[in-house]
């Protein structure tokens, strides 16, 4: 009987590694393991061993038979995983498009200009502040010291929406409204687009974009901004730039100043982009802040002093890298996107 049993367990190893069926397994497993299996028919031949046999076989039965069962368990197992990724195979879908290349675009040379300047100021230490576009008068004008005389306010020159709104004509407004709500001291900037009534040709636009930047606390000076423009412009066009400062009336600045830098296109040396002169076209304003803009917005003069500037950042793009016609950075044309 011992015999039998060790032939059946070598018998039902080889054929399972016959069997590559599911229906032909369980055809094997009643084979052997059924009422009617051959494990069940040796089991019941037991009664006519003696006392000393009938333990020692009936544990070796039912070592046979469990080891049946493990190897039975694997192969279903086996074929199972076998018979679904046969099944994955050849249902698979192909749920893919073909559909032309995704042209990738990049950053506009405006949107460039405005994040390195934007970065440039937060390493100095300043803030940057955002304001809307559509402004009141009082922000716009009268809080940032305009005369009511003043050429900016008329309606040849600005966007009025009614009689106390407008859109605004410079980020200016943003300084007033940073300087309401934090006071000073104060250092920050803001960028945006601005609004005048300009007729649209190489150098105007009647939508263009600034940045502005201010900075309030206990004895700022003139040289606190000359030394701070020469590093902007130094960082942004070489340490081969030169700057001027030339006197010049702002309402809210006093004294105040326009900033010319050194041609781009001839080093200095004078040539027909810059007229000869050596320097590039204005390149922003400047000068301390007025004493009534400061009391406007709740700031001691006697206290505090500080300084404003503020850049056409388009004029800024155009002279880094080197264009002669502002509608080229508005008309979307991708011959002239494609080289930045």
């Amino acid at each position: 009987m011992k015999e039998k049993l060790l032939e059946i367990k070598a018998r039902v190893q080889s054929e399972l590694n016959e069997i590559q069926d599911l229906k032909v397994l369980d055809r094997l497993r009643v084979k052997y393991l059924g009422k009617k299996g051959e494990i069940t028919a040796v089991m019941k031949e037991m009664g006519k061993l003696s006392a000393e046999e009938r333990p020692i076989i009936g544990a070796l039965a039912n070592e046979v038979r469990t080891e049946i069962e493990n190897s039975l368990q694997d192969k279903i197992s086996t074929l199972k995983n076998k018979e679904l990724l046969e099944k994955l195979e050849s249902e698979r879908i192909d749920i893919t498009l073909n559909k032309e290349p995704l042209l990738v675009g990049h950053e506009h040379p405006l949107i460039k200009t405005i994040e390195e300047l934007e970065d440039l100021f937060i390493s100095m230490g300043f803030m940057v502040i955002d304001g809307p576009e559509i402004e009141s008068v009082a922000n716009n004008f009268d809080l940032l010291n305009a005369p009511m005389d003043h050429p900016s306010r008329d309606l040849s020159d600005t966007f009025y929406i009614d009689d106390k709104t407008v859109l605004r004509t410079q980020t200016s407004p943003v300084q007033i409204r940073a300087m309401k709500e934090y006071g000073a001291p104060l250092r920050m900037v803001c960028s945006g687009r601005v609004f005048r009534s300009d007729e649209v040709d190489a150098t105007h636009s009647p939508m263009f974009h600034q940045l502005e930047g201010l900075i309030i606390d206990e004895k700022i000076s003139m040289a606190n901004l000359f030394e701070t423009l020469n590093i902007f412009v130094k960082t942004l066009f070489g340490d081969e730039i030169k700057t001027r400062f030339r006197p010049h009336y702002f309402p809210f600045t006093e004294p105040s100043a326009e900033v010319d830098v050194t041609c781009t296109v001839c080093g200095g040396k004078g040539c027909p982009s810059c007229h000869n002169t050596g320097w590039s076209m204005e390149l922003l304003g400047c000068g301390m802040v007025h004493p009534n803009v400061l009391r406007n917005c709740g700031i001691d003069p006697e206290k505090y002093s500080g300084f404003a500037f503020g850049m056409g950042i388009d004029r800024i793009a155009m002279i880094k890298y080197k264009l002669n016609d502002i509608r080229l950075l508005f008309e979307n044309d991708n011959r002239f996107l494609n080289q930045f």
